[in-house]
């Protein structure tokens, strides 16, 4: 298997981290999307939308989009909760984390550390929802010890690789004891090393 990625995207990173995790073996290809390697003629060959992560099976097919592509690979592991509503909750905050979380903790960050934006210059909507994404993940981790429940799933790993970074984006998580918690946990349970600050 070949995930064609970029490091600098959390979104790649999650697809190594369950490739890691589950002990699968992968052939990892840089892609630097600020060179706009994902623009290439080649690359849109194998992935139309032009973005990482994109994985390319032995047998020659592709998958894109990084919580399909971990949904896949984790099939049928302890990542992806036995029981159907706890699947679907996980799947839930997959969904979220594409729609209310990435788009503002993910794109705040992008803007100050590679685009050189200040954090007074980033746009206050983003900002505000941003702050709403994290005080959602803080009352459910004030409830349950990862976000579905007692066990780590696809939800942490794919809501981990942003929020880890948030502080790069402006954010502070002063007042989110319980994400803090969380993240600490999430990295340790993946053998991650904390980010620097």
């Amino acid at each position: 298997m070949k995930i064609y990625g970029d490091t600098n995207s959390g979104n790649c990173l999650k697809v190594k981290w369950v490739c890691d995790r589950l002990a699968l073996p992968y052939t990892w290809i840089g892609v630097d999307t600020l060179k706009r390697e994902t623009r290439t003629t080649q690359f849109l060959k194998l992935n139309g939308a032009g973005q990482v992560p994109a994985v390319e099976f032995d047998d020659g097919r592709t998958l894109a989009e990084s919580n399909a592509i971990i949904r896949y690979l984790a099939c049928g592991s302890d990542l992806i909760p036995a029981d159907a509503f706890a699947s679907a909750k996980m799947d839930e905050w997959l969904f979220w984390e594409q729609y209310s979380h990435e788009p503002y903790v993910a794109v705040c960050r992008f803007q100050m550390v590679y685009l050189g934006k200040a954090a007074s210059d980033l746009d206050p909507d983003k900002i505000k929802r941003g702050y709403a994404a994290l005080a959602r993940m803080e009352h459910q981790l004030a409830a349950t010890r990862f976000l579905v429940g007692d066990t780590i799933s696809l939800a942490d790993i794919s809501l981990l690789a942003y929020t880890r970074l948030a502080h790069e984006g402006g954010f502070h998580l002063g007042g989110y004891g319980a994400v803090r918690r969380w993240i600490g946990e999430t990295e340790r349970s993946l053998g991650l090393p904390p980010p620097a600050r």
